[in-house]
C-alpha cells in the first residue's frame, strides 16, 4: 500500500470535502473557517479530519476514513500527522465510545463534562441529548 500523504486543505477545496463527507458521513457539516486536513492515497482523498474553534477552545471533529480504506492504519497515520504538526495541549474531541482506545493511543484522555469549557460543554450536552454515545476527551502532550 502507498503511504498516506496528509495535507492542510485550502478552503477552495471545501466542495470536494463536502462531497466526501456526504458520501461517507452525511451528518458532518464542514465549514470554510475550519482547519481541514486531507489524507491522500495515490492522489485520491481517502481520509479527513477537521479542527473547529469554539470560543477559546479547539475541537477535533469529523475524523473520517473512507469505508473501503478502513482497518488499514490510515486513521492512525492521520492522527500521527496531527500529533506532529497540528494538535496542541488542551485540544478536545468528542469520541464515539467504541473509538476511545483509538484516541487514547494518540494522547487524548477522557474528561468529565464539567471540565469542558462552556462552549464545548453546551455542544457536548446537545450531542448527548440527540442520542449520540460520546465521550469528551482532551489532548495531553
Amino acid at each position: 500500500m502507498s503511504e498516506l500523504e496528509v495535507k492542510k486543505l485550502d478552503p477552495t477545496l471545501l466542495p470536494l470535502v463536502k462531497r466526501f463527507y456526504k458520501q461517507y458521513y452525511p451528518s458532518a457539516k464542514p465549514k470554510s473557517d475550519e482547519l481541514i486536513l486531507g489524507g491522500y492515497l495515490n492522489g485520491t482523498l481517502v481520509s479527513t479530519v477537521r479542527f473547529r474553534t469554539i470560543e477559546d477552545s479547539r475541537l477535533l471533529t469529523g475524523m473520517l476514513v473512507a469505508k473501503e480504506h478502513q482497518n488499514k492504519g490510515l486513521g492512525h497515520n492521520l492522527l500521527v500527522f496531527c500529533q506532529d504538526d497540528i494538535l496542541q495541549e488542551g485540544d478536545f474531541c468528542f469520541a464515539y465510545e467504541h473509538l476511545n482506545n483509538f484516541y487514547h493511543s494518540h494522547g487524548f484522555r477522557t474528561v468529565e463534562i464539567e471540565d469542558l469549557p462552556n462552549g464545548l460543554r453546551n455542544l457536548f450536552i446537545r450531542y448527548l441529548r440527540s442520542g449520540k454515545k460520546l465521550n469528551a476527551m482532551k489532548y495531553f502532550v
